[in-house]
């Protein structure tokens, strides 16, 4: 080996290294303020139920650690309103109570212990998105699943906050598949749990009547947003992608790679209801990107078909004896009003009765 590779593989373990240190720290300094907010909220929670103080506490200790301690952010009413609540709902939890009791802190109360995710799971996610998450996710195996989701996506707390409007985790893993049957474990899981049922394209403009290029152009205008509510690991690679076999060309609506999984990814864009016969030809086109683009370290690729509906059983019948691994899912391009609400909304016609009337007001005023 020359000694200018040599030097240049020091340097990249160097530079790898200091990332890694850089991003421990980093880590480390979220740790210890999670631990400090859940220590300052317990502290509270304890003097309130010795001494029977109510929440009128919590605005004068703002007040009087914003006089004392200037310098110092993060504890507004509303943060420390936070802090108590966040260590009322971990207290419960062993593994923080083993942690706060190795900084010195006691137990306040006695109760079950619920199963936790790692001490580090919570212990990585920034206290914004834990304020988010206590406001928004009352179900604490669902909180879970959305901090793991964070720390495997990266999501931002605004993505955090947009995935949680969404019900991602209602839509995670439901797509109607054959993976089991095409793909081994454990490609066949994390496949599922790569796509989702359905997916959510509110960020776009269109209205009925559009047709399948329109959808697509109007996807691809909105990249960025298309590939956040793909998931994490998906990298664009073409739209109407060629493939030249025997002398013919066929176009693949959309084709992905998906870094996580280390295969291609084809989808297909549908108007209207599934059809068994969109299975046979995404099942062509699988075979086609496995033959000309597939790497031979890759993995086999997926098939993605999107439609407005779908027969669930009618779909499973069609994957059945696919032998390319296949997923069915629809998309919506808005998010259905529940019931409840449609029916506090004024109807079209109560509304031009309104506007009628006021312009009669307005007639006989002039």
């Amino acid at each position: 080996m020359k000694a200018i590779e040599i030097y240049s593989n020091l340097l990249n373990n160097i530079k790898t290294r200091i990332r890694q240190a850089q991003v421990k720290a980093v880590m480390s300094v979220n740790a210890e303020m999670i631990l400090m907010y859940f220590d300052i909220g317990k502290i509270i929670l304890e003097k309130q139920q010795k001494e029977g103080w109510g929440k009128s506490i919590i605005p004068k200790l703002a007040k009087d650690i914003r006089n004392e301690l200037p310098e110092v952010k993060g504890f507004s009413e509303r943060n420390i309103g936070y802090m108590i609540r966040f260590a009322r709902e971990y207290i419960p939890y062993q593994i923080l109570q083993q942690r706060a009791a190795k900084k010195g802190s006691s137990a306040i109360l006695q109760q079950p212990v619920a199963k936790l995710p790692s001490l580090d799971l919570i212990l990585c996610i920034p206290w914004g998105h834990h304020a988010l998450l206590m406001e928004k996710i009352k179900d604490h195996s669902i909180r879970f699943w959305y901090m793991e989701q964070t720390i495997q996506n990266g999501w931002s707390r605004d993505v955090l906050g947009l995935m949680i409007k969404s019900g991602t985790h209602k839509r995670q893993g439901k797509t109607v598949a054959n993976f089991n049957l095409t793909l081994p474990d454990p490609q066949s899981d994390l496949a599922r749990q790569s796509l989702k049922d359905p997916y959510i394209f509110d960020f776009l403009t269109l209205t009925e009547p559009f047709n399948e290029r329109e959808l697509e152009t109007e996807l691809i205008k909105h990249l960025e947003n298309f590939l956040l509510e793909l998931g994490s690991g998906f990298s664009f690679v073409g739209r109407q992608y060629c493939l030249s076999i025997s002398n013919k060309d066929f176009y693949i609506d959309l084709l992905f790679y998906h870094l996580k999984l280390r295969c291609f990814v084809v989808i297909e864009l549908k108007k209207g209801d599934f059809k068994p016969e969109y299975a046979g030809k995404m099942n062509f086109y699988c075979s086609a990107v496995d033959d000309h683009l597939k790497h031979p370290t890759d993995q086999p690729t997926i098939g993605l078909i999107l439609c407005q509906t779908k027969d669930r059983i009618l779909a499973e019948y069609a994957l059945r004896d696919v032998h390319k691994p296949i997923g069915v899912s629809e998309y919506e391009l808005t998010r259905a009003l529940p019931e409840n609400l449609k029916s506090s909304l004024p109807s079209i016609e109560e509304i031009e009765a309104e506007l009628g009337g006021t312009h009669k007001e307005e007639s006989s005023d002039e």
